[in-house]
């Protein structure tokens, strides 16, 4: 079951000592030994639904047989300091290649190393960010071990940045009223009406600004069929991957498609291969039992911090605290999204606990900061980039099902009070169910034939917590799972230990041994 919000609120193992980074000599040849022929899979599309916004009434399954190959090209201009930058055209719709193309922004840094491996593709998550800036600004997301040997290479999938596709649905002035001031506990029919209802303008604002014949398309699977067209275009036999947060997911499903051009993958932060739950919740409920033991936290309250955040949520429900220079009241969707953002990293620990101490004694400027700070808000102009509505876009196009509001209500019951603290919420999101069918929902991952993916996962993350790594590792034919001990989200550059185990990896294809934990 998938946990669908307006917001999208969204092991025990073996001690390995971590070496020193690399061997000696040169490096495996860019592909795997056991190279099998490109074939590209067949797919099916289900396009049964029950009357989403945009969509025309359709229960017709339709099938295609094996994609036909094209001809891609990307036509690169130098960027300067070893960056380039160039479009490539992709079908809209790869069971109709010679139909409606999309172009995408792509970006490369170039090693000037004679021992080049060769290709490492890179996402920084989401779903919903650009990527491209990644290469561009290659040395704040990889060390050198990986710039020295790869052409990293990242691109803005469909739908975000300057792709094709991208998702403005709504304006800046509009964040406030369809993300910071609904009733997330309604008790009344008309106060839950009022939910379907944006969620429904929301859905309509789309469909106007996007397009109901584009915004089916703009789903993961499509993105990792753009990732092996950019590959096709470099002339790369097989290519590396390094993917963060919901690039995990993307990766796991590059691999699935097309495991047959997969070197080597490091998933960091995986996403659950099959569901979002509750475990971030875990994470919170650590914040304020340390918040209890310790007397110096500011929300202390005699080492009760839980019954006073109990009371806070209870006291905004009823009586939201006033905003700021007309901005949105504090009530319960700002405080769940301020503690959401809070819980990337602890070191936000210490700004949560001053916000929550201020918001008791009627102050709620630093809650509405973390809150702004989640949606990426700026605080000069008060503006906005478009990756919210791309995330929600581009989750909807992943999702199957479109549900009546009834059915979306009883789907979500099961998961109502389960996790009354971080998910207060008393009804369904119904965003998903009213945007346009999704041409392509997202496949099944099982990374079959790809060979062995590295998966990392952190013992106290919030987004992607430990649980959900794991099972993205089962969930691949050949995942190995390795566990970070620390209160943040993706590990990768945190640590000498971590940086070994990806390097090593990715350069010497030294798979780590079952177990890896790393401090």
């Amino acid at each position: 079951m998938r946990i669908r919000r307006v917001a999208f609120l969204a092991l025990a193992a073996v001690l390995v000592a971590c070496a020193g980074s690399g061997g000696e000599g040169e490096p495996p040849p860019a592909t795997r030994a056991t190279i099998a022929p490109q074939v590209t899979p067949a797919t099916t599309f289900d396009t049964a639904a029950t009357d989403p916004v945009g969509s025309a009434a359709n229960d017709a399954e339709v099938t295609t047989s094996v994609l036909q190959p094209l001809d891609y090209s990307i036509s690169f201009e130098d960027l300067g300091a070893g960056v380039d930058g160039g479009w490539i055209t992709v079908p809209l719709d790869y069971a109709d290649p010679q139909g409606e193309t999309i172009e995408l922004w792509v970006s490369r840094h170039r090693t000037t190393s004679s021992g080049r491996i060769g290709v490492l593709f890179a996402n920084n998550g989401g779903p919903g960010f650009p990527a491209s800036f990644m290469a561009a600004g290659v040395r704040t997301w990889f060390g050198d071990p990986l710039i020295e040997r790869f052409d990293v290479v990242s691109w803005d999938p469909r739908g975000t940045g300057l792709s094709g596709g991208s998702v403005d649905c709504i304006s800046d002035g509009e964040y406030d009223r369809y993300f910071a001031s609904s009733d997330i506990t309604p008790e009344t029919d008309i106060e839950r009406q009022a939910l379907v209802d944006l969620a429904r303008e929301f859905a309509e604002s789309c469909v106007e600004a996007v397009g109901a014949d584009v915004l089916p398309h703009i789903g993961t699977n499509n993105s990792a069929r753009d990732m092996d067209a950019i590959r096709q275009a470099l002339g790369e036999t097989q290519a590396s991957y390094l993917g963060f947060s919901y690039g995990s997911e993307l990766g796991a499903v590059w691999a699935t498609l097309f495991p047959d051009t997969v070197r080597a993958a490091v998933l960091d932060g995986a996403a659950h291969p099959d569901s979002e739950g509750i475990e971030p919740a875990k994470v919170f409920n650590s914040f304020l039992a340390a918040c209890s033991s310790n007397p110096s936290c500011l929300f202390h309250n005699d080492g009760d911090a839980e019954s006073a955040y109990d009371a806070l949520l209870a006291q905004v429900d009823e009586a939201p605290i006033p905003g700021l220079d007309g901005r949105t009241e504090i009530n319960q969707e700002v405080v769940v999204g301020a503690v959401i953002q809070s819980m990337y990293s602890d070191r936000r620990w210490p700004a949560l606990e001053r916000a929550l101490a201020d918001a008791a004694a009627g102050d709620g400027a630093g809650l509405l900061t973390l809150f702004d700070s989640y949606y990426q808000r700026d605080p000069q102009d008060g503006s906005y980039p478009d990756v919210l509505e791309s995330f929600l876009a581009i989750t909807c196009a992943d999702e199957p099902d479109r549900l009546s509001v009834e059915e979306a209500d009883e789907r979500a019951a099961a998961l109502i009070g389960v996790a009354p603290r971080l998910f207060p919420y008393t009804t369904a999101s119904y965003t998903c169910d009213l945007f346009p069918l999704s041409a392509d929902p997202r496949a099944e991952i099982t990374g079959e034939r790809a060979g062995p993916i590295v998966v990392i996962g952190t013992t106290g993350d919030a987004s992607t917590p430990l649980a959900s790594s794991a099972a993205m590792a089962d969930a691949l034919e050949e995942g190995v799972l390795v566990t970070v001990e620390a209160n943040r989200h993706t590990a990768y550059r945190s640590g000498n230990c971590i940086n070994d185990v990806v390097h090593e990896y990715l350069v010497w294809l030294e798979v780590p041994a079952p177990g890896t934990r790393c401090p």
